[in-house]
């Protein structure tokens, strides 16, 4: 029996919170290591801070996939929501919001606990909950659609993606426009633009997630049984092993495992380094409190909220491209361009140069948020879809534990150079484009 095709706006809603969790994600991409630098981090111990996040996907990831697989769960009290993935996403946007109200107010706990230290446990316990979150929207997509519609479903989930990150990135930028400090208090302290993001920015997150709580109905177990096979359905009752699951792995995902890598290892580059490079590049600042540092901070929120508009726009056309010349050629051509794009900033000292940097940019990352999981997901067994998601989001979290570790051996070996991480970045991503050209296969 074949899943009903659902119509544009059901797809819409299915993925609409993740347009809330992207608003957080964008909020900490650019501000984690400015707020860090405020509370008094060395430029050299930053990729240690960001150490946590990935670490924290790479365990939870896994975990909640099973966990959603197996069990279905009810939320009454009035109003009801069924699911196996939605109580999930539910509770990792609770979590979140908590997190982003603490996070940026970290000098409040300096007579009990180190601000550092605080503000690391909060950017673990944010990360934490993300992936909490964004797990089960990605199998939510794989359990809802049929295979034909999920290069649009993925397309969709990227482009709402990427207006929350829209948001995100633009909020300190739009709130200091509008008269709301840039400036911090004293040292120690952090701006009250990025206070109140955060603020606005966890409310929104929750708002959204809400809404595809309320608009989405996930097929209960009899009716997702009849919409797969009879292996499928038998799959559901087993307890997976690690032979089994090593077994049934798709090959496909080992080979985007290569492309992950190099892709993420450079985007986490990018996330950390990008204000140290146009403050250096463009304002000539060294010092993490001055005026021109926060500009600089405030410009990497402006050109991050650019190639999120690129994607939003990219991922539109994608479906129609890979029609054309194929997933993996679509894939291959957008990490190349974002690896032209970010190596390019290392030579660039106007700030409006850099929206060319960020075209390529949000090519690549429109191409990264889909086309992996449309390849992958018509490949995964339908009883153990959130499991293999889990399992594939170590791709992600593992490019970034090992740019956490050495990314700031790295960063001594250049010069102490910002700048010259774009290189780095650059490079990878350029080589995650030839491993999608030559290494991965897919097959409609």
């Amino acid at each position: 029996m074949q899943k009903p095709k659902l119509s544009f706006w059901n797809i819409w809603n299915i993925s609409f919170g993740f347009f809330g969790v992207q608003i957080g994600f964008s909020l900490q991409g650019a501000n984690t290591s400015g707020i860090f630098s405020a509370l008094g981090a060395d430029p050299h111990q930053l990729p240690l801070f960001w150490l946590g996040a990935p670490l924290a996907g790479l365990v939870v990831q896994p975990i909640i996939g099973l966990m959603s697989d197996k069990k279905w769960v009810r939320i009454g009290y009035g109003i009801s929501v069924v699911g196996r993935r939605i109580p999930f996403i539910l509770l990792g946007a609770v979590i979140s919001m908590i997190a982003m109200f603490l996070m940026p107010n970290a000098e409040h706990v300096a007579h009990w606990m180190s601000p550092l230290l605080f503000g690391a446990l909060m950017l673990l316990l944010m990360d934490t909950s993300f992936n909490i979150t964004m797990q089960p929207f990605r199998s939510l997509v794989s359990d809802m659609l049929l295979d034909e519609q999920k290069n649009l479903g993925y397309s969709i989930q990227s482009f709402l993606i990427n207006l929350g990150a829209i948001m995100g990135f633009l909020l300190p930028f739009v709130l200091s426009w509008a008269g709301v400090s840039n400036q911090p208090d004293a040292d120690g302290k952090v701006a009250d633009s990025v206070i109140w993001s955060y603020y606005f920015g966890g409310a929104v997150l929750l708002l959204a997630v809400l809404w595809t709580a309320f608009r989405t109905r996930e097929y209960p177990p009899e009716e997702y049984g009849r919409y797969h096979s009879k292996e499928g359905a038998a799959q559901a009752g087993e307890r997976p092993t690690l032979g089994s699951v090593l077994s049934g792995m798709p090959r496909a995902m080992i080979q985007l495992g290569f492309t992950q890598f190099f892709s993420w290892f450079a985007l986490f580059v990018m996330w950390v380094y990008t204000t140290d490079t146009i403050a250096v590049q463009v304002w000539k600042a060294t010092d993490s409190t001055s005026s021109d540092y926060n500009e600089a901070r405030n410009w990497t929120g402006v050109i991050f909220a650019v190639y999120s508009v690129v994607a939003a726009l990219y991922s539109l056309v994608i479906p129609s491209l890979a029609q054309q010349i194929g997933r993996k050629g679509v894939y291959a051509l957008s990490l190349a361009t974002a690896g032209v794009g970010l190596a390019s900033m290392r030579w660039i000292h106007d700030p409006n140069l850099l929206f060319g940097a960020m075209l390529g940019v949000g090519v690549g990352w429109a191409a990264i948020l889909a086309l992996p999981y449309a390849i992958l997901s018509s490949r995964l067994p339908p009883a153990q879809t959130g499991m293999y998601m889990g399992l594939f989001n170590a791709t992600i979290t593992l490019p970034q534990i090992a740019a956490s570790l050495f990314g700031g051996l790295l960063f001594q070996l250049l010069g102490s150079s910002s700048p010259n991480m774009m290189v780095v970045a650059g490079g990878s991503m350029l080589m995650a484009g030839i491993g999608a050209w030559l290494i991965v296969k897919d097959q409609d």
